[in-house]
């Protein structure tokens, strides 16, 4: 494939080396990004975010089953990797509020994209795990 060929995703085009060394995997930009998204609330973080910023205990009010300990753990990583910011108002006692950097804006049209698509295909990953697992519910292992 040439570097002028557009139609190959550029994913698909990466040439990695067989077996993928472990310390290349473990510093690989992509993969640390979606350990930090695919984690269990990174994701609705940032969602809700996108539409607005927060206070701390409005954000945790607008997350169901989200511990504070857990919460401020989600927004302090996603604060260490630019996406977000945290704002301390001289209030007594201090406002905090979070909000999406310019960085965590331009993740935005990705995510999307990956939204969409697991929307569209949805009952296709239904379909595809209900036959695999010969009909036993989705989430067991087996």
């Amino acid at each position: 494939m040439s570097s002028t060929h557009t139609d190959v995703p550029s994913l698909a085009a990466a040439e990695l080396p067989t077996p993928v060394p472990l310390a290349e995997h473990e510093l690989c930009p992509v993969s640390g990004l979606m350990s930090r998204i695919g984690d269990k609330w990174s994701l609705l973080v940032i969602a809700l975010l996108a539409a607005r910023r927060y206070r701390y205990n409005e954000l945790h009010r607008s997350i169901e089953g989200i511990s504070q300990r857990m919460l401020t753990r989600t927004l302090r990583a996603l604060e260490d990797d630019g996406l977000i910011d945290r704002v301390v108002y001289p209030t007594v006692p201090p406002a905090v509020e979070y909000g999406l950097t310019p960085l965590g804006e331009t993740l935005l049209v990705p995510l999307s994209a990956l939204a969409d698509w697991a929307v569209d295909h949805a009952v296709d990953i239904t379909a595809a795990r209900a036959d695999r697992t010969g009909g036993r519910t989705a989430g067991a292992s087996g």
